[in-house]
């Protein structure tokens, strides 16, 4: 490799050449001779080449040169900032990947100003500052910042090597669970999605199972397979917690497998591992990684809602691959694109016992938005409580604000002490809801931060202010589901107390009807 000699007194840290010019290789490819990316002396100022990237040839990977396994750990099927290595991966070992065609970069931003990393082109999204590093007033990407901020004179770089790999490991299933019958058919539909990967460039299709009908275990043998066949795959699901609770469930169940779990605050984030179990914010720090990309609870925010997060899954599969749908509560669209058959679906209307869904009921509590700002709580509200109370069930009662949370609460507490609050800025959430779950907490009055991917056995469920706007269709639907999970208690009440009832909630109760009176094929 080429090693260009740098005089420290013309350094002036704004204007340092990445490669001088393009010459050919022996099979008559044009590329252009690497240097070193800065000087020795002059560490801190790493700053992109006066030549558009964009029209860059890199070297093609030199087989005869032995990866870094510290690199890889970081690089594979990742994208991130040149920042963000250096504290793991110094300057000369970059270079020498560089020259030897395993590295690539790329500017942070396009030539037409939009985010390399997670696809952002709103100017309102864009700002400028001015920048240390190239002595400008640099622009720089406001959509994805808590990544790390993404710079008109930001290096991405991105491992170009061969991910896969995996093709010599066996990754046994060790599970020993029953599927129901729908569980059976989804888990097949699954299943033949992924042997079809390989003669088809990328397909997507929808698993509609409702809440309770174990989605996760559904998931086993089409993972399986996967991994059998060489194929890395991802698990992607808007919320750290979920990350948290599913991540145990499926090293119990693929034992020899290698598996990440990527969340904000994680201790490690390898990129190398057959099976990634992650948040989707976590998706802008991956790039053309996986086979098989299943995204859990589609419908769930922040994903529906986040443009960039669509954008990060999307750049996180390779080019031929599987994208999954997984959700009990797919949008409208979804749902269309299904009904005429231009997105393939399989629906799973029971859950895994076989008894039916709960179907709320409606409780008229008037004007309880004015009684709330008081502190006070409509009497129905109280009356149905001290039902809870008297038959020893346990209780969510779903509110729509914090505010409105932060109000009522003490008013429940002194007639019910064993009543707790969560919302997501709760420093003590995790530690209320384990004591919910291990009953030590009677009623939890809960934001919906809660209102999927936790399951308490014999729980029953209710809705404070229903009819506001913050609770959608998909999420009143999800709500219910809590109820009713086990098998030794599948009726569990839903009741919705509102002021009005919305189309949201009559749509909801709709769709949970209709799914009962689904018949499951072969049940």
């Amino acid at each position: 490799m080429r090693v260009a000699a740098v005089d420290p007194a013309k350094i002036t840290g704004a204007k340092l050449e990445l490669f001088l010019p393009w010459q050919s290789g022996p099979d008559k490819t044009v590329w252009p001779v690497f240097e070193p990316l800065v000087s020795r002396d002059h560490h801190r100022f790493t700053t992109l080449p006066e030549l558009p990237l964009k029209n860059v040839c890199f070297p093609p990977v030199n087989p005869a040169y032995e990866l870094d396994n510290l690199t890889s750990d970081h690089l594979i099927g990742r994208r991130l900032l040149l920042d963000e290595l250096l504290p793991y991966v110094n300057l000369d070992t970059i270079q020498e990947h560089l020259a030897n065609g395993l590295i690539h970069i790329e500017a942070g931003l396009t030539d037409e100003g939009a985010c390399r990393r997670c696809g952002n082109h709103d100017s309102a999204q864009m700002s400028t500052f001015p920048c240390f590093r190239c002595k400008k007033t640099c622009a720089y990407c406001r959509a994805c910042l808590m990544m790390g901020r993404v710079s008109g004179c930001s290096i991405l770089v991105s491992g170009k090597w061969n991910q896969s790999g995996f093709n010599g490991t066996q990754h046994p299933l060790v599970w020993s669970g029953t599927l129901s019958n729908g569980q059976t058919q989804a888990s097949r539909f699954l299943s033949e999605k992924i042997g079809m990967l390989q003669h088809q460039t990328s397909c997507e299709c929808l698993l509609w199972a409702v809440c309770g009908a174990g989605k996760t275990e559904m998931l086993f043998n089409g993972i399986e397979k996967a991994l059998n066949t060489g194929l890395r795959v991802l698990v992607a699901t808007p919320r750290t917690d979920v990350v948290k609770e599913l991540e145990p469930r499926f090293r119990e169940a693929f034992p020899k497998t290698e598996i990440s779990a990527c969340y904000g605050g994680a201790e490690r984030k390898r990129g190398d591992s057959p099976l990634v179990i992650s948040t989707t914010h976590q998706q802008l720090r991956y790039y053309r990684a996986f086979d098989v990309v299943i995204v859990d609870e589609v419908d769930a925010f922040p994903y529906s809602h986040d443009p960039k997060l669509t954008y990060a899954v999307n750049q996180a599969a390779r080019q031929q691959h599987l994208l999954v749908y997984l959700t009990a509560t797919p949008d409208r669209k979804m749902q269309e694109r299904a009904s005429f058959g231009k997105l393939p679906a399989i629906i799973v209307p029971r859950r895994y016992h076989r008894f039916p869904l709960p179907v709320p009921s409606f409780c008229w509590t008037f004007r309880w938005k004015k009684k709330s700002i008081d502190g006070k709580v409509p009497r129905r509200i109280i009356v149905w409580l001290e039902r809870m109370h008297e038959t020893k069930k346990q209780v969510f009662l779903f509110v729509p604000t914090v505010r409105l949370l932060k109000s009522i609460l003490p008013e429940i507490q002194k007639q019910f002490p064993q009543t707790e609050g969560v919302y997501s800025e709760d420093p003590d959430r995790m530690d209320k809801v384990a004591r919910f779950r291990s009953g030590n907490v009677r009623f939890l009055l809960t934001t919906t931060i809660l209102e999927r991917g936790v399951t308490v056995k014999g729980v029953q469920v209710a809705v404070f202010g229903a009819d506001d706007s913050r609770f959608t269709e998909s999420a009143l639907v999800q709500i219910a589901g809590r109820a009713g999970r086990s098998p030794d208690e599948p009726d569990g009440e839903v009741c919705f107390f509102h002021d009005g009832i919305t189309r949201a909630m009559a749509r909801a109760k709709k769709q949970i009807e209709t799914m009962n009176m689904r018949e499951e094929s072969g049940e």
